[in-house]
């Protein structure tokens, strides 16, 4: 019986971190050893990128809701205290989309805020 050989597996699987690296700087994208390493290291950075998007966009919404409400006269905690303890249950990513496009309705909110106080 023949013996297999691994030599068209191993080189699939070089060409593609190959491919993943396409682009990279200098020897990077050229040599398997230092494409995988650079491959692997930018897999983590994307994947830290990930969470860091959902922290950044909520940082986001969580200023322009208090740069709303301070123009009305309130602060951020105020405002989402009053807007729980009325019962009204928006994210912070409706309270600021309604912040910028829409001002009536938001301030419509604020007050309902302020009552529930």
């Amino acid at each position: 019986m023949a013996r297999i050989k691994g030599a068209t597996m191993t080189h699939k699987r070089r060409a593609k971190t190959l491919k993943l690296a396409k682009g990279y700087y200098g020897s990077k994208s050229k040599h398997f050893r230092m494409a995988k390493q650079a491959v692997m290291k930018s897999g983590n950075y994307a994947f830290v990128g990930r969470k860091l998007k959902k922290r950044q966009f909520r940082n986001l919404w969580i200023t322009r809701i208090n740069n709303a409400v301070r123009a009305q006269g309130m602060n951020y905690s105020t405002f989402m205290n009053g807007l729980k303890k009325a019962g009204i249950e928006l994210n912070r990513k409706m309270l600021s989309e309604m912040a910028i496009h829409d001002a009536a309705s938001f301030n419509a909110l604020v007050e309902t805020a302020k009552k529930a106080l």
